[in-house]
């Protein structure tokens, strides 16, 4: 009988590709999860901060948390089309907002679901899906293009990603020679705006670039005091009258995803409402030291997005000449 028992249990092991080829990782909230050692159906919770770092390596994702039935996106910006370029496969949804659909996440299958650390709380739900991996997506714990290549290690792109990385390098080399002033040792500082002004946090393509090329954050302070902000994810709130006093070498501005225009126009046209007058008080406006970015191409935090950054710092130099 013994011998039986252990003749089905190794005919289980040897018939079963999940408990062969797993491993067990620990994630950023430090809870061990046994993973597929390939995942090959993976789903996000956050299509523009997990999911776009792994199409931008090569994957395709099974399905993408905040799109539709019919593979629209929550809101007008679709990220796979502005920071990857249209024709990629997009993935499926399993529900656009709020609780996600288990039973839509159910039908697609999953053997990995990447979520944030801001998704804990629906961990217990989701891992009756599939294995739950946490990633930290905050300002305050990753830099940069950091998220991508904490993913590529998880799922095995480790070359893609460093092959990616060494080309974007030689592109930042290209791009620092023709800037009008070596960056070295100039200040810059990124502004979104929403209803509001917002300092824009460290962790995005848009940052990287301007950081390898150089450049070095402004610290932005309030008239009290205190550092601007206080949140802990992308965006930090900051007082119009603290906006007044920036002068940064390098002034970046960048339009909310829900406005139809996000060029030049649509960006000044929506400061002036906030603060008006901006553009005859400041220094960067009256020095011509603003960037005008979409922000819907440059705030992933990709190689992508960082490309699409010089892309932009490229044509603002073309212009300066």
């Amino acid at each position: 009988m013994r011998f039986l028992v252990s003749c089905t249990v190794a005919a289980i092991l040897m018939a079963s590709p999940v408990l062969a080829e797993s491993r067990l990782v620990t994630d950023d909230t430090g809870r061990q999860v046994s993973i597929p050692e390939r995942a090959e159906r993976i789903v996000v919770m956050h299509e523009p901060l997990l999911g776009i770092p792994l199409m931008d390596l090569g994957l395709d994702l099974a399905g993408s948390y905040g799109r539709t039935d019919d593979g629209g996106f929550v809101i007008s910006v679709d990220f796979i089309d502005s920071v990857l370029g249209e024709g990629r496969l997009k993935p499926k949804g399993f529900g656009p907002v709020g609780q996600p659909d288990l039973e839509k996440l159910r039908a697609l299958e999953p053997d990995l679901i990447l979520a944030s650390e801001l998704d804990a709380s629906k961990v217990d739900q989701l891992d009756t899906v599939a294995p739950v991996y946490l990633q930290n997506i905050s300002s305050t714990k990753v830099h940069g293009f950091d998220v991508q290549e904490h993913l590529a290690a998880l799922v095995g792109l480790e070359d893609v990603f460093a092959a990616r990385k060494e080309s974007y390098l030689e592109r930042v080399d290209a791009v620092r020679a023709i800037l009008p002033e070596d960056p070295g040792g100039k200040t810059y500082l990124p502004i979104f705006l929403t209803d509001q002004l917002n300092v824009v946090g460290d962790s995005s393509g848009m940052v990287q670039a301007l950081e390898d090329l150089g450049f070095a954050r402004l610290e932005v302070r309030e008239a009290n005091g205190t550092s601007a902000g206080g949140g802990s994810m992308m965006l930090m709130p900051l007082s119009a009258e603290a906006f007044g006093r920036l002068n940064p070498d390098m002034l970046v501005l960048l339009n909310s995803y829900m406005d139809s225009s996000r060029d030049e126009a649509g960006t000044r046209e929506k400061l002036d409402r906030i603060v008006p007058g901006w553009n005859r008080l400041m220094k960067p406006a009256m020095e011509n030291r603003i960037l005008f970015v979409d922000p819907a191409k440059v705030i992933t935090p990709t190689v992508a997005s960082a490309e699409h950054m010089l892309d932009a710092l490229e044509l603002w130099s073309a212009q300066e000449r």
